[in-house]
């Protein structure tokens, strides 16, 4: 597992007025498996960028704008039994710029139907506080860790 790379991805945790955050269901694992949106960086491109774009993919909007950042990457290495499988096989777990985002439009706008093949199936608002306990245990301490870093936008 040593000698995989760690993907690079970026991560955005979309404030809503109420200063919740979104979170998906993915719709290619059996369990229920929840996470805010996320996605790899393409090459030579801003994470800054790659954020917004991420989102558009996943919930269909960007409209969205950036108020806050992670200072430094975030890792997660995957549990052995998912190395080889998951990430396409090529990475032993992601290495992740997280963002916090004011969502500026309006909940009809967020539409996971618009892929092809979608990320996710369903989507909610949910208190930050509430995140690591609602995510697989291996993404526990990332999340937990935006919890520290974000907690003081969830007042907005």
């Amino acid at each position: 597992m040593a000698e995989l790379p760690y993907r690079r991805n970026v991560g955005a945790a979309l404030f809503n007025h109420a200063g919740q955050v979104l979170i998906a269901r993915r719709a290619d694992v059996a369990q229920d498996a929840w996470q805010l949106p996320q996605g790899g960086l393409d090459e030579g491109e801003e994470p800054r960028d790659a954020v917004l774009r991420e989102l558009a993919e996943e919930i269909g909007t960007a409209r969205a704008e950036i108020i806050g950042e992670v200072p430094e990457w975030l890792r997660y290495d995957l549990p052995a039994e998912l190395v080889g499988k998951a990430l396409g096989g090529r990475y032993r777990g992601q290495m992740q710029k997280w963002f916090a985002l004011r969502f500026l439009g309006r909940d009809e706008e967020i539409r996971l139907d618009l892929d092809p093949h979608p990320e996710f199936n369903a989507w909610r608002w949910e208190a930050l506080a509430a995140l690591p306990a609602l995510v697989v245990p291996f993404r526990r301490p990332v999340y937990e860790r935006l919890v520290r870093e974000f907690s003081h936008l969830a007042g907005l």
